[in-house]
């Protein structure tokens, strides 16, 4: 709520959830519409994994170490909008068997989970406050505890990590050559899309930048979390968000240095 407020109530905020839904939409109905596609990423968690990127433990630090002040109100609307699809569609598509996601029973689910999501929650708590007569205030002393759980999020990050601690070597190659698929399209494949609709609709280069490089960050914590709620699949989604992770430590600058060019 403190990022939110911060970077402020906006048209572009909702513009880059908008453009967030748009890409990662775009990349569920492609892996689920072609048969051929489905057989290179078929497995519902892995789905999740590559389109829904960590925007807000990491893309956000990101943003704000790499990017202007002002590219921030555009990085917190991607994570806004991808946050709600991802605790929204996340469970259905791992709990349930069917392939049709269009009955009143999915609806009903989805509109429910929307609701829920904390995404839903932080933005009707942040339009109370900016709605108050205290909004500058509560504004201002709503940031420090942002920037430590910023601070805190990224430890959560490396917590993840141990379990390369884990593995052995052998283990380790076994999971990469399962997750391959899932690591390109979330690292090269999300990203390539919100370069090509960036450029199309001849965005700003600020707001390309910030998207591109949320677009670019590694699988998000929530996949694990839901895939542990779920029961389902919490191997392969542990070893996507730690192996993503790692390798979005040279991708992300590659992704910077393209985008500078």
């Amino acid at each position: 709520m403190g990022l939110l407020l911060k970077s402020g109530l906006k048209l572009p905020l909702l513009e880059s959830a908008a453009l967030a839904l748009i890409a990662i939409g775009f990349l569920m109905t492609i892996l689920n519409s072609f048969s051929a596609i489905k057989n290179f990423i078929p497995n519902r968690t892995l789905q999740l994994g590559c389109t829904f990127g960590n925007t807000g433990y990491l893309g956000i630090p990101i943003s704000i170490a790499l990017l202007p002040n002002h590219a921030l109100i555009y990085s917190i609307g991607f994570d806004l909008g991808a946050t709600l699809v991802i605790w929204g569609i996340g469970p259905i598509l791992l709990t349930s068997t069917s392939k049709d996601f269009s009955s009143d029973e999915y609806c009903k689910g989805f509109i429910k989970a929307v609701f829920s999501s904390p995404a839903f929650k932080v933005l009707i708590g942040a339009l109370i406050v900016h709605s108050s007569p205290w909004d500058e205030r509560l504004t201002a002393l709503l940031w420090i505890p942002s920037r430590i759980v910023i601070v805190l999020a990224l430890v959560i990050v490396g917590i993840r990590l141990s379990w390369l601690k884990k593995a052995n070597l052998s283990r380790v190659k076994i999971q990469i050559k399962y997750i391959k698929n899932a690591l390109i399209m979330k690292l090269v494949g999300l990203p390539t899309i919100m370069l090509i609709i960036s450029t199309v609709i001849r965005l700003p280069n600020v707001m390309r930048d910030a998207l591109v490089l949320q677009s670019a960050a590694p699988t998000a914590i929530s996949i694990l979390l839901i895939s542990q709620s779920t029961s389902r699949y919490e191997q392969e989604a542990t070893s996507l968000v730690v192996l993503s992770t790692i390798i979005a430590l040279i991708s992300i600058p590659v992704w910077f240095m393209i985008l500078r060019l």
